[in-house]
């Protein structure tokens, strides 16, 4: 799809990644099916496919998952500017409430009820992150492509089962990912 970037282009992208994130509270982990749902669903900006390798990108690459993923969504769309926009997009709204939040820390620190919000939030985080875990997987699984499946599997098992240090599993899955790419190149295959 060919996107007019003018200025109200790049208008809806920063609403659409300062929203996101100024009602996003748990991290990138949250934040990255909500950028799924608005791009992909909600605007078909970006594929189904192509969010998945975006995603696995933030994930891998150092930083913030959020800001990672703002930048490769925003650049994917509108290059350089693109990714400038949805950087700003997505570090203003928790730098505008950390500075709020900074002027009255000892009032919220005490406070029973935001005590209690904060918890009730937890539970919400830990929903979201069970939802694109369950939707990515799942998509995943549709493709019915074996390698995938199998990396999927080992690596919950090595995590979750084996205790195995995520960034040893993160440089496996990486190399088996680039051995297949090559393997693939070489022998005429469209991807893994």
């Amino acid at each position: 799809m060919i996107l007019k970037k003018d200025f109200s282009f790049y208008r809806h992208l920063f609403t659409s990644t300062f929203s996101i994130s100024a009602f996003t509270f748990g991290g990138g982990y949250v934040i990255i099916p909500l950028m799924r749902k608005k791009f992909v669903e909600q605007f078909h900006w970006i594929e189904e496919e192509e969010m998945l390798d975006l995603t696995a990108i933030a994930q891998s690459a150092p930083g913030a998952i959020a800001v990672n993923a703002s930048i490769l969504v925003g650049y994917r769309l509108a290059g350089f500017w693109g990714a400038m926009v949805t950087v700003a997009g997505t570090i203003l709204p928790p730098l505008i409430i950390l500075s709020v939040v900074s002027l009255a820390y000892t009032a919220f620190q005490s406070s029973l009820i935001v005590k209690l919000l904060l918890r009730g939030m937890q539970a919400g985080v830990a929903a979201v992150i069970a939802d694109v875990t369950i939707t990515m997987g799942w998509d995943i699984l549709k493709r019915k492509k074996p390698l995938p499946i199998l990396i999927m599997l080992g690596s919950f098992l090595a995590a979750c089962v084996f205790n195995v240090n995520v960034m040893l599993i993160i440089l496996v899955c990486a190399i088996i990912g680039l051995l297949a790419t090559i393997h693939d190149e070489r022998n005429g295959k469209a991807g893994v």
